[in-house]
């Protein structure tokens, strides 16, 4: 990884540091967010600090009274993290619908984790595709800008929201600008470099993680290529921001250039298209933003998307990262391979717990790049 993205490596690992510090020197409050169908927007407007929980990779064993053993990896480890007081210093915690196992990871958190002190569910249509659901979501961004307002006890006017507006999407634009670079033949910017810049969007200050993308950004075309791309991979999936897979993948011969995950390109691939009403720029945004399997019906929009992405950044092959007993993906699992395998895209299908054997996966990831370096000679 190259040393230009190290302040995004250090926000990561020491993010709850962070977050302490951003609390104690600008006396806001700070608001665990679940799923990143949040509307950032309404928090940043109120003055807060959003922070995406993210799971430890780490054994636990708290979670058993709380929650099934086969929900997945990803909403027993956040709940674990919530349990274990490592969110302590979070006021709020929010959820917009997403899949019905992180409905109960959220309800278990406002209720066992003793330092909440309010929570909101803001509920979301399913189906996006639906004439009536960006109706149905302006009418609960509204009242979710109504209760935020009953808890800074002001006002949230339309010049705030506006402003929160244009700073996360110039954080989006800025993300769209990096990712670029991974476009290039041997590319400057890693997939383990991207994700690092990605994931920390999702809870540093966007003040601040935008003057870090431009001092970033300034640097980059100075840097020189040394890193030989081999293979050029695509991830695709459930939530994974296992840092130590991405390397080990990027070590043994190949490049994650591109993603479809919410802990990357979902989050910020699209703008918010801007209207005279601040709550429908909001709220039509979540709506038009690259969909998650369980918002992706009746018709199947992700899968062009996915297939675009990876001719856009000229992947050779797709992995999928699954979660574990993750419905939603695994739902569009199969139809999802044929689309991409009949357009000349091969998959490798990994499936991921709270804990990963890097060693086994890399077995497998190298057997993987054996069998299309075999299938290049013939």
């Amino acid at each position: 990884m190259s040393g230009l993205f190290d302040q995004f490596k250090t926000w990561y690992e020491d993010r709850h540091a962070y977050a302490r510090a951003w609390k104690q020197r600008t006396g806001g409050q700070v608001v665990a967010t679940m799923c990143t169908y949040t509307p950032e927007e309404i928090l940043i407007a109120a003055g807060m600090l959003p922070v995406r929980v993210l799971g430890a990779h780490e054994p636990q064993n708290v979670t058993e009274p709380h929650i099934f053993g086969m929900f997945c990896p990803f909403c027993r480890d956040t709940l674990a993290q919530g349990l274990l007081g490592r969110y302590d210093y979070c006021d709020g915690v929010t959820l917009t619908q997403s899949c019905i196992q992180y409905r109960q990871t959220f309800n278990s958190w406002r209720i066992h984790v003793p330092t909440v002190k309010w929570d909101y569910y803001l509920p979301m249509p399913n189906e996006v595709q639906s004439r009536f659901a960006k109706a149905q979501h302006y009418a609960e961004v509204k009242t979710f800008r109504t209760f935020m307002e009953g808890v800074i006890g002001k006002q949230l006017t339309d010049a705030d929201l506006k402003r929160a507006t244009a700073l996360v999407n110039e954080n989006r634009r800025l993300l769209r600008e990096l990712y670029e670079y991974r476009k290039e033949i041997d590319p400057r910017v890693t997939g383990t470099d991207a994700l690092y810049a990605s994931i920390t969007a999702q809870f540093v200050d966007k003040e601040e993680h935008n003057r870090e993308l431009k001092r970033v950004l300034a640097e980059l075309p100075k840097l020189p290529k040394t890193r030989k791309e081999g293979v050029r991979f695509m991830t695709i999936g459930s939530e994974n921001d296992d840092v130590s897979f991405m390397a080990m993948v990027e070590s043994v011969g190949s490049t994650i250039v591109i993603d479809d995950q919410c802990s990357g390109t979902r989050y910020f691939w699209n703008e918010a298209r801007i209207q005279d009403d601040p709550i429908a720029t909001i709220a039509d945004r979540y709506c038009e933003r690259p969909a998650c399997p369980t918002k992706d019906y009746p018709a199947h929009t992700r899968f062009d998307h996915v297939l675009k992405l990876a001719k856009d950044y000229n992947a050779r092959a797709a992995v999928f990262l699954q979660q574990k007993f993750c419905d939603p993906h695994e739902g569009d699992y199969p139809d999802l391979k044929k689309h991409l395998e009949s357009n000349g895209i091969p998959t490798l299908f990994l499936e991921f717990d709270i804990t990963n054997p890097i060693g086994p996966f890399r077995i497998r990831i190298e057997a993987f790049l054996e069998t299309m370096s075999e299938e290049e000679l013939f």
